[in-house]
């Protein structure tokens, strides 16, 4: 028994059979042989079968073929003059005219009358006419009638100028934007005649809304106060009635090298220390500009900061270069004063060595407080301190014994406070909000100031607990100082913002005051009874301003502001760095990045 052949015996039989091209498998009847087809005439077939066109490249749907041109011919078809008869009446036409006069007159012919409406309306349908009692109103103070309609602008013509025609992005972004945020509900179109303005699609709706803000919007009439805007502006002072103020430069100090970082103008207003870039402390004198003794404390880093130490009994003048801090005597007025001062500043040195003795911590020491020795002490340079980071700030208590320093880059050693007659130094802050900026005593009461970038934090000494958190708004603070009352002071910004705050009234600042195009350095406050401040800026000028604080709780603060003095140069996008009061008279010392000082009277 043979096995069945399987598909793979199958497919390889047929493989092996030769198909001739072009077989179809059919005869032909009348001679018997087997039909072979061409490609062409298969291709035929198979068009045939699809309903298609059997011939290749027939388009069923020519072009079509203009026979009768579209141009005007110029030139008439004949040149033969117009006929008589078209210009003579013409007799047929008159009598049928005639015709139908006879039969109007007769009756037989009736002019046309529109026919006559047939539709009687449903009584059960109501229609009410909200306008079918309107009389017109009497005039009246409280009757305000409907608003009129603008009249139309030139981009509603049908065929407006080219300038009010959007382009194809302005097209473009009018579809796509919200109805709410279109500022015209059409978009202007050009027509080359009226006959070819289509139909406004937004006509009824239009006129809908038009009646409904005749009918409905409510109108309010609001009385106009005619105010004159002169009388809204604070009546102040004139200048010329809150004299004495500084106006002019009287005295210029020259000396230094580089920029000049602080001055200061010593408790019995004859002298004023300076000192600079050039690491060198200067005394001049001060009405005169004479110099009368200098020292050079530093050679390569500046002298950031000069302070006298409040009270004439002594004449000591603090200085910081870098991380120390210097206190010297520069030549004294008289010998008993030069006493006082050096048994001031040596009367430190027992009380360290005993407390050393007695039982001294292992904490590390917040300050070093040593003699300079050699030509500095030679010098009248008695003591120096050496802190842990650069000291940009001296603040002096009012009665000269404590004194407080602010090194920024400090951390937790930021802030120090130092008692003069024992030579120590203390850390009030373990950890404090901010970078600090600058630090004050209150003027009469145990409270401690210390202001960081944004704020100024009020600490009560007695109690070690914080009062009060001040906010001026400033972006960075740079300089801050309290009125003699205590109950005011004022911030300077590097954001060109002076800013007068009322400690009783409130933590905001109570007037901001921005006159300078660049950032303020300092400002400081008369100490010597007379209602002047002043602030200094990078943009090269000082502007005074009288600023009166009264006991009355009642009546606030008046500000005025004086006067602008310019006289420095601007170098390196610096200018006024440092000013200081006189203790008595209405005078006012500037320093300035272009190495001199001014004295203003």
């Amino acid at each position: 028994v043979s096995r069945p052949a399987k598909g793979e015996a199958l497919d390889a039989l047929l493989d092996s059979i030769d198909v001739p091209k072009g077989w179809t498998g059919l005869t032909d009847p009348e001679t018997g042989k087997p039909i072979e087809l061409s490609q062409e005439e298969l291709e035929v077939l198979r068009r045939i079968q699809m309903n298609e066109v059997p011939e290749e490249g027939y388009d069923p749907y020519p072009a079509t073929i203009e026979y009768f041109t579209s141009k005007t011919e110029v030139m008439p078809l004949s040149a033969a003059p117009e006929p008589k008869r078209r210009f003579v009446p013409s007799k047929h036409e008159a009598k049928r005219v005639m015709k139908i006069v006879r039969a109007i007159r007769e009756g037989r012919i009736l002019p046309y009358k529109p026919p006559q409406e047939g539709d009687e309306e449903d009584p059960d349908v109501k229609r009410y006419d909200i306008w079918a009692n309107e009389v017109p109103r009497p005039d009246h103070a409280m009757n305000i009638p409907a608003p009129k309609v603008p009249p139309p602008g030139y981009d509603e013509s049908y065929h407006p100028p080219p300038e009010y025609l959007p382009d194809q992005s302005e097209k473009e972004a009018w579809e796509e934007a919200d109805e709410e945020d279109k500022s015209k509900e059409y978009l202007p179109t050009d027509h080359d005649a009226l006959r070819k303005v289509p139909g406004y699609d937004r006509f009824l709706k239009e006129k809908f809304e038009r009646c409904l803000d005749l009918y409905l919007a409510p109108r309010v009439r609001r009385s106009k106060l005619n105010i004159d805007p002169e009388s809204l502006l604070p009546k102040l002072p004139s200048p010329d009635e809150l004299r004495p103020f500084p106006t002019k430069c009287q005295t210029l100090f020259r000396g230094h090298e580089g920029r000049v970082r602080s001055l200061a103008i010593d408790p019995s207003g004859d002298w004023l220390a300076s000192g600079g870039d050039d690491g060198i402390v200067r005394v001049w004198e001060l009405l005169s500009g004479r110099q009368v003794w200098q020292i050079k404390l530093g050679d390569d880093e500046a002298v950031n900061v000069v302070r006298w130490r409040p009270g004439t009994d002594a004449f000591i003048l603090s200085a910081a270069v870098g991380e120390d801090i210097f206190l010297m005597i520069p030549q004294p007025k008289d010998p008993d004063t030069e006493t006082i001062s050096r048994e001031t500043l040596d009367a430190g040195w027992g009380y360290a060595a005993s407390g050393k003795s007695n039982g001294a911590t292992k904490k590390e020491v917040a300050a070093q407080w040593t003699r300079p020795g050699g030509r500095l002490e030679d010098n009248g340079v008695i003591v120096k301190i050496s802190l842990r980071k650069t000291v940009k700030v001296i603040s002096w208590h009012r009665r000269g014994e404590y004194f407080s320093t602010v090194s920024p880059q400090g951390q937790t050693s930021a802030v120090a406070i130092h008692t003069l007659s024992k030579h120590l130094t203390q850390l009030p802050f373990r950890r404090l909000k901010g970078l600090p900026q600058s630090a004050q005593f209150h003027p009469s009461k145990p409270i401690f100031f210390v202001a960081t970038q944004r704020m100024i934090r009020s600490y009560d000494l007695s109690k070690q607990e914080l009062l009060k958190i001040i906010q001026p708004g400033a972006r960075w603070i740079s300089s801050f100082d309290l009125h003699p009352g205590g109950d005011n002071l004022i911030v300077g910004s590097y954001d060109r913002r002076l800013l007068w705050h009322d400690l009783d009234l409130s933590v905001r600042p109570y007037k901001t005051l921005r006159y300078h195009k660049k950032a303020i350095r300092a400002v400081k406050f008369h100490q010597g009874g007379l209602p002047l401040f002043a602030d200094a800026s990078d943009d090269g000028s000082l502007q005074i301003f009288h600023g009166k604080v009264v006991g009355d709780l009642m009546e606030n603060a008046t500000i005025v502001p004086l006067k602008v003095l310019r006289g420095h140069q601007v170098k390196k996008e610096l200018g006024v760095l440092d000013v200081d009061w006189h203790p008595r008279d209405p005078w006012c010392v500037s320093a300035g990045a272009d190495g001199t000082c001014r004295l203003w009277v």
